[in-house]
């Protein structure tokens, strides 16, 4: 077995067939599934099983490729530590950001760190679950992680600041006509909701208690909460940092403030990049205020 090989393993699950992950990789497609066929023979199991919308890893398949997750990344980063100068460093930083935190202040702390490391690669990916950030920090996976605090976060996490949450609504809302709304206010309307495991979702349901809010859908992604809460189909309760630009004049702030502390979890062992990017996420402007604050 092979490090490439578990590339290729990993490309294929990413796009979920070997002629995207050959094109993504540029590598001739006869060779990448030669080489996925190897390894299958090799493990003497079946990786991948092909369906209608393409190849997904059987049970056994997603298993190994957990473990080669790490052990890739863990080359890139021996590699990188191997090769890096002073002041070259070359290698990858993979961040991964619980969707909707940091939206705002990410990409400038991240466009500060590559005029610093021009060399450096960067990977973002964003996860809705806290609890799978947390496993990905625990097995070294990520390099840095900008989460929301909650009870089993890391006793060493770096507090940056506070996401205030704001109220998406839907144009001539009436509640567009105070400077800030009160949230029982919007106890009784449809909400357009996030998927049931994300950490987004838990605070709407930390901030209404008893009252179990009327879904009118569910998303993954805090843009389109917005955009569809913009179009009247509920209401959208959203970090502040989160909301797209031509949003601002459907935003409101609520009463009490809803707000929740946002940490970075640094890899044991951070290298210069790490360390740079966290403080530059430092020097970025966070919402700072006290009243609510939000630890699930």
């Amino acid at each position: 077995m092979s490090l490439r090989q578990f590339e290729y393993a990993l490309a294929v699950a990413a796009e979920g067939s070997v002629t995207a992950a050959a094109e993504r990789l540029h590598v001739a497609q006869p060779s990448m599934s030669q080489q996925i066929r190897n390894l299958e023979r090799e493990l003497g199991v079946t990786l991948f099983t092909r369906t209608p919308t393409g190849l997904v890893p059987t049970a056994t398949g997603r298993a190994f490729l957990r473990e080669a997750e790490v052990a890739v990344h863990a080359a890139r980063r021996a590699r990188a530590t191997a090769r890096a100068g002073a002041d070259d460093l070359v290698g990858e930083l993979v961040v991964a950001a619980q969707m909707g935190f940091g939206t705002r202040q990410l990409p400038g702390a991240l466009s500060a760190l590559r005029r610093r490391f021009p060399r450096v690669e960067i990977t973002v990916y964003e996860e809705p679950s806290s609890a799978e950030l947390e496993r990905l920090c625990r097995r070294g996976v990520v390099d840095l992680a900008l989460m929301a605090k909650c009870e089993r976060s890391p006793a060493d996490a770096h507090h940056l600041g506070d996401e205030e949450f704001v109220a998406v609504l839907g144009a001539g809302h009436p509640q567009l006509a105070a400077d800030r709304v009160e949230l029982h206010a919007l106890e009784a309307e449809s909400w357009v909701r996030f998927d049931r495991d994300s950490a987004l979702d838990g605070v709407l349901l930390s901030v209404l208690r008893d009252d179990a809010p009327t879904t009118a859908a569910r998303v993954s992604q805090t843009a389109t909460a917005v955009r569809w809460a913009a179009d009247g189909l509920g209401v959208a309760l959203v970090p502040a940092s989160a909301v797209p630009h031509g949003y601002e004049h459907l935003v409101r702030p609520v009463r009490p403030v809803v707000s929740q502390p946002v940490i970075a979890v640094v890899r044991h062992h951070a290298g210069p990049a790490e360390t740079a990017l966290l403080e530059l996420l430092r020097q970025e402007i966070w919402y700072d205020a006290a009243p609510i604050s939000l630890v699930s």
